[in-house]
Protein backbone atom coordinates (compact mmCIF):
# COMPACT_ATOMS: atom_id res chain seq x y z
CA UNK A 1 0.00 0.00 0.00
CA UNK A 2 1.26 3.46 -0.91
CA UNK A 3 1.77 6.02 1.84
CA UNK A 4 0.98 9.70 1.39
CA UNK A 5 2.40 12.34 3.74
CA UNK A 6 0.36 15.54 3.74
CA UNK A 7 1.33 18.55 5.83
CA UNK A 8 -0.44 21.76 6.81
CA UNK A 9 0.59 24.84 8.79
CA UNK A 10 -0.67 26.39 12.00
CA UNK A 11 -2.38 29.83 11.83
CA UNK A 12 -0.21 32.89 11.23
CA UNK A 13 -0.39 36.60 10.50
CA UNK A 14 -3.21 37.24 12.96
CA UNK A 15 -5.59 34.55 11.69
CA UNK A 16 -7.03 32.09 14.19
CA UNK A 17 -7.40 29.27 11.67
CA UNK A 18 -5.27 27.97 8.82
CA UNK A 19 -7.25 26.26 6.04
CA UNK A 20 -4.23 24.13 5.19
CA UNK A 21 -4.28 22.31 8.50
CA UNK A 22 -8.08 22.13 8.61
CA UNK A 23 -8.07 20.49 5.17
CA UNK A 24 -5.16 18.15 5.89
CA UNK A 25 -6.52 16.79 9.13
CA UNK A 26 -9.93 16.28 7.50
CA UNK A 27 -8.23 14.56 4.56
CA UNK A 28 -6.58 12.09 6.95
CA UNK A 29 -10.03 10.62 7.61
CA UNK A 30 -10.25 9.60 3.91
CA UNK A 31 -9.85 5.81 3.53
CA UNK A 32 -8.79 4.04 0.34
CA UNK A 33 -7.76 0.49 -0.40
CA UNK A 34 -4.67 1.48 -2.38
CA UNK A 35 -3.09 4.12 -0.14
CA UNK A 36 -3.05 5.55 3.36
CA UNK A 37 -2.81 9.22 4.29
CA UNK A 38 -0.69 10.51 7.16
CA UNK A 39 -1.33 14.12 8.20
CA UNK A 40 1.25 16.19 10.06
CA UNK A 41 1.25 19.77 11.34
CA UNK A 42 4.15 22.11 10.55
CA UNK A 43 4.85 25.35 12.43
CA UNK A 44 4.84 28.57 10.42
CA UNK A 45 8.45 29.04 11.43
CA UNK A 46 11.59 29.21 9.34
CA UNK A 47 14.08 26.31 9.75
CA UNK A 48 12.04 24.47 12.40
CA UNK A 49 9.41 23.62 9.76
CA UNK A 50 12.01 21.97 7.51
CA UNK A 51 13.58 20.06 10.39
CA UNK A 52 10.20 18.63 11.32
CA UNK A 53 9.36 17.83 7.70
CA UNK A 54 12.62 15.86 7.35
CA UNK A 55 11.80 14.01 10.57
CA UNK A 56 8.36 13.08 9.27
CA UNK A 57 9.84 11.91 5.97
CA UNK A 58 12.25 9.61 7.78
CA UNK A 59 9.61 8.24 10.14
CA UNK A 60 6.90 7.67 7.52
CA UNK A 61 8.93 6.92 4.36
CA UNK A 62 6.14 8.17 2.06
CA UNK A 63 5.69 7.58 -1.66
CA UNK A 64 4.06 10.98 -2.23
CA UNK A 65 4.43 14.18 -0.18
CA UNK A 66 2.04 17.12 -0.42
CA UNK A 67 2.72 20.25 1.58
CA UNK A 68 -0.28 22.55 1.77
CA UNK A 69 -0.39 26.24 2.65
CA UNK A 70 -2.75 29.19 2.82
CA UNK A 71 -2.61 31.83 0.09
CA UNK A 72 -5.07 34.54 1.08
CA UNK A 73 -6.19 36.45 -2.00
CA UNK A 74 -5.98 33.52 -4.40
CA UNK A 75 -9.23 32.20 -5.81
CA UNK A 76 -8.09 28.78 -7.05
CA UNK A 77 -6.60 25.53 -5.84
CA UNK A 78 -3.02 26.39 -6.87
CA UNK A 79 -0.46 23.71 -7.71
CA UNK A 80 3.04 25.16 -7.41
CA UNK A 81 5.54 24.55 -10.19
CA UNK A 82 8.84 25.77 -8.69
CA UNK A 83 10.50 26.44 -5.33
CA UNK A 84 13.24 29.08 -5.13
CA UNK A 85 16.23 29.24 -2.81
CA UNK A 86 15.41 32.48 -1.01
CA UNK A 87 13.82 33.64 2.22
CA UNK A 88 12.44 37.18 2.05
CA UNK A 89 9.84 37.50 4.78
CA UNK A 90 7.38 40.41 4.53
CA UNK A 91 6.19 39.65 8.08
CA UNK A 92 7.78 37.78 11.02
CA UNK A 93 7.08 34.07 11.38
CA UNK A 94 5.33 32.65 14.44
CA UNK A 95 8.54 32.87 16.49
CA UNK A 96 9.33 36.43 15.43
CA UNK A 97 12.02 35.57 12.87
CA UNK A 98 12.06 37.60 9.65
CA UNK A 99 14.92 36.50 7.36
CA UNK A 100 15.50 38.78 4.38
CA UNK A 101 17.48 37.78 1.29
CA UNK A 102 18.91 34.60 2.80
CA UNK A 103 19.09 31.16 1.16
CA UNK A 104 16.87 28.32 2.27
CA UNK A 105 19.82 25.96 1.74
CA UNK A 106 23.32 27.42 1.67
CA UNK A 107 24.96 26.68 -1.71
CA UNK A 108 21.77 24.95 -2.92
CA UNK A 109 20.60 25.36 -6.52
CA UNK A 110 18.55 28.42 -7.43
CA UNK A 111 15.36 26.40 -7.70
CA UNK A 112 13.70 23.01 -7.82
CA UNK A 113 10.80 21.86 -9.99
CA UNK A 114 7.99 19.97 -8.34
CA UNK A 115 7.95 16.25 -9.09
CA UNK A 116 4.14 16.15 -9.20
CA UNK A 117 2.42 15.75 -12.59
CA UNK A 118 1.00 19.25 -12.29
CA UNK A 119 -0.78 19.53 -15.64
CA UNK A 120 -2.49 16.17 -15.25
CA UNK A 121 -3.57 17.26 -11.78
CA UNK A 122 -4.98 20.58 -13.00
CA UNK A 123 -6.81 18.85 -15.84
CA UNK A 124 -8.41 16.36 -13.48
CA UNK A 125 -9.34 19.03 -10.94
CA UNK A 126 -11.14 21.04 -13.60
CA UNK A 127 -12.96 17.92 -14.79
CA UNK A 128 -14.23 17.59 -11.23
CA UNK A 129 -15.43 21.20 -11.21
CA UNK A 130 -12.75 22.48 -8.84
CA UNK A 131 -11.26 25.90 -9.75
CA UNK A 132 -7.55 25.18 -10.23
CA UNK A 133 -4.42 26.67 -11.75
CA UNK A 134 -0.67 26.22 -11.97
CA UNK A 135 1.21 28.77 -9.90
CA UNK A 136 4.71 29.92 -10.78
CA UNK A 137 5.55 31.43 -7.40
CA UNK A 138 5.11 30.01 -3.94
CA UNK A 139 6.11 33.37 -2.45
CA UNK A 140 9.17 33.93 -0.27
CA UNK A 141 7.71 33.18 3.18
CA UNK A 142 7.52 29.86 5.05
CA UNK A 143 5.49 28.13 2.31
CA UNK A 144 8.26 28.49 -0.28
CA UNK A 145 10.81 27.76 2.45
CA UNK A 146 9.18 24.38 3.16
CA UNK A 147 8.60 23.67 -0.54
CA UNK A 148 12.29 24.23 -1.31
CA UNK A 149 13.34 22.19 1.73
CA UNK A 150 11.06 19.35 0.60
CA UNK A 151 12.39 19.27 -2.93
CA UNK A 152 16.00 19.54 -1.75
CA UNK A 153 15.50 16.57 0.57
CA UNK A 154 13.89 14.56 -2.24
CA UNK A 155 16.77 15.41 -4.59
CA UNK A 156 19.42 14.51 -2.03
CA UNK A 157 17.92 11.58 -0.13
CA UNK A 158 14.58 10.45 -1.61
CA UNK A 159 14.90 10.15 -5.39
CA UNK A 160 11.77 8.79 -6.99
CA UNK A 161 9.42 10.30 -4.42
CA UNK A 162 6.73 12.55 -5.85
CA UNK A 163 6.46 15.79 -3.95
CA UNK A 164 5.17 19.31 -4.24
CA UNK A 165 3.26 22.19 -2.75
CA UNK A 166 -0.40 23.22 -2.94
CA UNK A 167 -1.66 26.71 -2.09
CA UNK A 168 -5.31 27.08 -1.16
CA UNK A 169 -7.61 30.10 -0.66
CA UNK A 170 -9.14 31.34 2.56
CA UNK A 171 -12.05 29.43 4.05
CA UNK A 172 -15.39 31.30 3.85
CA UNK A 173 -15.25 32.20 7.54
CA UNK A 174 -11.83 33.79 7.01
CA UNK A 175 -12.98 35.68 3.94
CA UNK A 176 -15.76 37.16 6.06
CA UNK A 177 -13.00 38.86 8.05
CA UNK A 178 -11.13 39.93 4.89
CA UNK A 179 -13.73 41.81 2.80
CA UNK A 180 -13.42 41.32 -0.93
CA UNK A 181 -11.14 38.28 -0.70
CA UNK A 182 -12.08 35.00 -2.41
CA UNK A 183 -12.63 31.77 -0.52
CA UNK A 184 -13.11 28.05 -1.06
CA UNK A 185 -15.23 25.62 0.94
CA UNK A 186 -13.37 23.09 3.08
CA UNK A 187 -15.07 20.14 1.33
CA UNK A 188 -13.92 21.45 -2.05
CA UNK A 189 -10.34 21.78 -0.83
CA UNK A 190 -10.35 18.27 0.62
CA UNK A 191 -11.80 16.85 -2.60
CA UNK A 192 -9.07 18.69 -4.51
CA UNK A 193 -6.40 17.06 -2.38
CA UNK A 194 -7.90 13.62 -2.98
CA UNK A 195 -7.88 14.27 -6.75
CA UNK A 196 -4.27 15.46 -6.48
CA UNK A 197 -3.14 12.34 -4.64
CA UNK A 198 -4.94 9.91 -6.92
CA UNK A 199 -3.70 11.65 -10.06
CA UNK A 200 -0.12 11.69 -8.74
CA UNK A 201 -0.30 7.95 -8.03
CA UNK A 202 -1.85 7.10 -11.40
CA UNK A 203 0.30 9.32 -13.65
CA UNK A 204 3.73 8.24 -14.87
CA UNK A 205 4.21 11.01 -17.45
CA UNK A 206 2.65 14.46 -17.19
CA UNK A 207 0.43 15.96 -19.87
CA UNK A 208 1.94 18.37 -22.37
CA UNK A 209 -0.54 21.21 -22.68
CA UNK A 210 -0.76 24.91 -22.01
CA UNK A 211 -0.42 25.76 -18.36
CA UNK A 212 1.51 29.01 -18.38
CA UNK A 213 0.48 32.63 -18.34
CA UNK A 214 1.51 35.89 -19.97
CA UNK A 215 2.08 37.98 -16.84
Amino acid sequence: MKTILVTGFDPFGGDTVNPAWEAVRTLAEHKHADYRIVARLLPTVFDKSIRLLKQYMEEIDPDVILCVGQAGGRATFSVERIAVNVNDARIPDNEGKQPIDTPVVEDGPTGYWTTLPIKAIISRLKEKGIPASISHTAGTFVCNHVFYGLMHEIAVAKPGVKGGFIHIPYLPEQAAQHPGQPSMALDTIVNGLVVTIETALATSADLVEVGGNIS
